[in-house]
């Protein structure tokens, strides 16, 4: 059960990355995309990592309990 929850977190911290790092390239390009997804992108990043926070304390209190 351990294990599920570090890779799910890994898959969250990866997603997190991912709409950061397409955020920012899109906010130093400017233009049509960053207006039209920059705060989409923004309010994705904020529940990607409150979901990689999440399933990081879930890891810890499972991995606590052994």
């Amino acid at each position: 059960m351990k294990t599920f929850f570090f890779i799910l977190m890994l898959i969250a911290m990866v997603v997190t990355l991912g709409v950061l790092a397409t955020g920012i390239i899109g906010m130093a390009r400017g233009g049509e995309f960053n207006a039209k997804y920059g705060n989409k992108l923004m309010r994705a990043r904020v529940i990607a990592q409150g979901c990689a926070l999440v399933l990081f304390a879930l890891a810890v209190l499972v991995g606590s309990q052994d």
